[in-house]
């Protein structure tokens, strides 16, 4: 076992003090997917500091009916929130598919935005892996892939996100606030994610040293009729093999507004924009919604062993997309 050195913040500015004084630091909330790596060898950090008990576990009604949640809160509690399950019924949804009763006990919002993918090789520190050792390789590419990206990867990397919450608040456009040593910053979750391209080490955009404090989602009267839908190898606790997070708003057959996110199929959650640009103004009918998932799934890249993936969204899209369009009918 290796020594670390641990320290229990007391306040914010506190743990900031402790981070930016070691660039080597680590953020510790609820430890479901950074212990794991570091019993694995995968992580390796000589400091962790201790988040847990900071006063970030509060989930508010924002002036302009938005919602506010602390990177503490955990999985469980947000889950259960009446406004989280009345206004964006897709995240709760999300988040319930997302891990063990457990797990969502002790998992936090602002962890599960930074857990690791879960590819074979990034977690087996016998074989190479990009994410891991930079440039030393990504076999995934010609090796076991089946659960691997169709969207956005690259020659370097082909892992997904594990992430169900990320995919509702992408869909949601959700906003992702931090605090560092100079001071305080924001970034739109479309932008929290950096593109895998040759660099797929680096995976989000936070400053060093950063300390994310909580998710604010903007007001958006057309996620109460929204839902998430995850398909995965059994029925019981596993991560996804593809996943939607839809919302839908018709009126006299016609789409007014749409909000689309895939999960599992890249390196962050994927927001289905070319699909959503189909969606808009066009009839609520199957057809529609077949051509906006063929419109989004054009640019996919399938390995040899996952192509099935590209099927496989598209028939969720319409699938789910047909039930919130009939719900609306009634």
């Amino acid at each position: 076992m290796r020594e670390f050195l641990y320290d229990r913040a007391p306040d914010v500015s506190g743990a900031l003090a402790l981070l930016d004084a070691d660039p080597d630091a680590r953020v510790l909330a609820g430890g479901t997917n950074l212990v794991d790596l570091m019993k694995t060898g995968v992580e390796r950090p000589a400091h962790l500091v201790d988040v847990r008990e900071l006063p970030l576990d509060d989930i508010e009604v924002t002036a302009d009916r938005g919602l506010r949640i602390g990177a503490t809160v955990t999985n469980s509690d947000l889950a259960a929130h009446p406004e989280v399950r009345r206004r964006y019924p897709a995240l709760a949804q999300a988040v319930l598919a997302g891990a063990s009763g457990q797990l969502r006990n002790m998992a936090t919002v602002g962890g599960n935005l930074l857990q690791r993918t879960r590819c074979g090789y990034f977690t087996d520190v016998t074989k190479p892996c990009n994410k891991r050792v930079p440039g030393s390789g990504c076999p995934a590419i010609e090796g076991e892939h089946h659960n691997h990206a169709i969207l956005g990867a690259s020659e370097h990397c082909v892992a997904t996100h594990p992430s169900d919450m990320g995919v509702a608040l992408t869909a949601f456009d959700a906003l992702v606030s931090y605090e560092t040593a100079d001071g305080s910053g924001a970034l739109p979750l479309a932008d929290f994610y950096l593109p895998v391209g040759d660099t797929p080490h680096r995976e989000t955009a936070l400053p060093p040293g950063a300390l994310i404090t909580g998710v604010t989602l903007p007001p958006a009267p057309v996620a109460a009729r929204s839902r998430y839908r995850k398909v995965r190898e059994r029925a019981s606790y596993a991560f996804a093999i593809g996943s939607i997070a839809a919302a839908l708003d018709v009126q006299d057959g016609v789409i007014r507004e749409v909000r689309l996110a895939f999960g599992a199929v890249a390196s962050r959650p994927w927001r289905a924009s070319e699909a959503e640009r189909v969606l808009t103004g066009a009839p609520a009918d199957a057809g529609t919604f077949a051509a906006a998932a063929d419109a989004e799934l054009a640019a996919a890249k399938p390995l040899l062993h996952n192509a099935y993936k590209v099927t496989l969204m598209r028939n969720l899209v319409v699938a789910v997309l047909t039930e919130l369009a009939e719900e609306a009918d009634r």
